[in-house]
């Protein structure tokens, strides 16, 4: 503590929460209960997941005990208050946070821009109900910026927008019922003309009020959300990950056609925001005489393998029938 606040003339750190109360409390209490300090609890690494994410006996995970003991270091410093380090990579995770520390606590939530995490998503999941209680740094993308100056303005008044729009739908009393990133989802599967409304007639003959052309995802921008959309559905499903934060399949099978390049963005996504490396099978749907042959490529499924299938939408399974 008196290396960073009397040597090096800093004002506030951000300290381990790991080894417990006696280590940080040299940081905020005494002469030093006006600095700030902030706890790592979820950061923005995919390898974050192998021991912040892990599942407690009573079944909170770890970050989101260190959010909760944020409000009871605070207490027990004397008046020092202190924030929490939570990634805007993962709103998911930023959500449980923001509920676990409550509505007083600040988060330091980066990973917006060159990490991948979505403004928008990231003040939904992190704001208090007064729209405060969040810094948001962005680094690369005003550093490296042309005119800096310009890049943080804009960056301000994106954020002041954002917190504008979250501010009235409160206001208007409305509840958002679904995952950050399942509103993301939405919102880039309209605007890309993927989801349509109307009378459609499907493969298994069925009628349906809307139709999902995934074949319409065809820029590396939409694919890169739509992998990790995928990915963090997946993650925030309890019949898919174990209660150690790893994942209960072995390998991902995308059925021909739209399911394989689906599969291998899913399969990216998987390993790039949360460290999980799963095999990658997909089929032909006609079979191969040459080569390797055969209608299957990638990861055995053999021995056992637990495989999930995984495509763009299954109504009556007709489709996937047909590739079994």
């Amino acid at each position: 503590a008196e290396a960073c606040y009397e040597h090096c003339k800093v004002d506030a750190v951000t300290l381990s929460p790991l080894m417990g109360w006696d280590s940080v409390a040299p940081f905020v209490t005494e002469k030093c209960s006006s600095k700030g300090a902030f706890l790592l609890c979820k950061t923005s690494n995919p390898g974050s997941n192998e021991l912040l994410a892990l599942n407690l006996a009573d079944g909170e995970t770890v970050f989101e005990r260190i959010a909760k003991l944020s409000q009871e270091w605070s207490i027990k410093s004397g008046g020092a208050s202190l924030g929490l380090v939570v990634g805007a990579t993962d709103a998911v995770a930023l959500a449980k946070a923001r509920k676990a520390a409550g509505e007083g606590v600040w988060i330091l939530a980066p990973g917006v821009g060159a990490q991948g995490g979505d403004l928008e998503d990231a003040c939904s999941a992190g704001l208090n109900e007064k729209g405060t209680a969040m810094l948001i740094p962005v680094s690369r993308g005003i550093s490296r910026a042309a005119d800096p100056g310009a890049a943080a303005k804009e960056l301000m008044e994106n954020i002041n927008q954002v917190r504008a729009k979250l501010q009235s739908k409160s206001i208007d009393g409305e509840v958002s019922t679904i995952e950050p990133y399942q509103k993301e989802f939405l919102e880039f599967s309209l605007a890309e003309g993927v989801l349509k409304f109307g009378s459609f007639v499907l493969k298994s003959g069925r009628t349906s009020p809307y139709f999902f052309n995934a074949g319409l995802f065809a820029t590396g921008a939409a694919l890169f959300k739509l992998g990790k959309a995928y990915a963090s559905a997946i993650m925030a499903s309890s019949h898919l990950v174990d209660e150690n934060g790893g994942v209960k399949f072995d390998v991902m099978f995308g059925p021909a056609y739209k399911g394989i390049p689906l599969g291998a963005v899913v399969s990216a996504a998987l390993y790039s925001n949360y460290g999980i490396n799963v095999g990658y099978a997909y089929n032909r749907k006609e079979a191969k005489d040459h080569g390797e042959g055969g209608t299957l490529v990638g990861a055995s499924m053999a021995d056992g393998k637990r495989v999930l299938v995984i495509d763009d939408v299954i109504t009556a399974g007709t489709g996937l029938r047909e590739t079994f």
